[in-house]
């Protein structure tokens, strides 16, 4: 095992930044170590693997509230707590991603009337921002 590594350290090993951490540790998803009376707090070499499991949490999409319960069942031996959460994503994905659809949509239909808006008339896409959607 490696020697206990200062806040700088871990951030540099996680790819992180030291804000981030301390953001973290503030969030209660990881543990402040004590500080000892004159010098540096040390962290341990597993919080490498907790900072990657928060990131890989992050980037499927849940939100650092739900990853507090995650990492609650981080030892992996509550399979159907964890597909909850995964089924509820899943789900919750879904969704945003019908109605990013739908905006997107109303985006062409928008772009489509302001190509072939005259000259000196009304921005279609502002008229609709303005609630006058033809």
């Amino acid at each position: 095992m490696r020697r206990p590594m200062t806040i700088g350290r871990l951030a540099k090993a996680a790819g992180v930044g030291v804000e981030t951490i301390r953001y973290y540790q503030r969030r209660g998803l990881l543990d402040t170590p004590n500080k000892p009376l004159g010098g540096r707090r040390h962290y341990a070499e597993e919080m490498l693997s907790i900072i990657a499991f928060i990131r890989r949490a992050q980037y499927l999409g849940f939100s650092l509230e739900e990853i507090k319960s995650l990492l609650a069942i981080s030892d992996g031996m509550s399979c159907s707590t964890g597909r909850g959460h995964a089924q509820a994503k899943y789900e919750e994905l879904g969704e945003r991603i019908r109605e990013l659809t739908r905006m997107r949509r109303k985006l062409a239909a928008v772009v489509k009337r302001c190509d072939t808006n005259k000259r000196g008339a009304p921005c279609p896409f502002i008229q609709a921002l303005n609630g006058h959607d033809p």
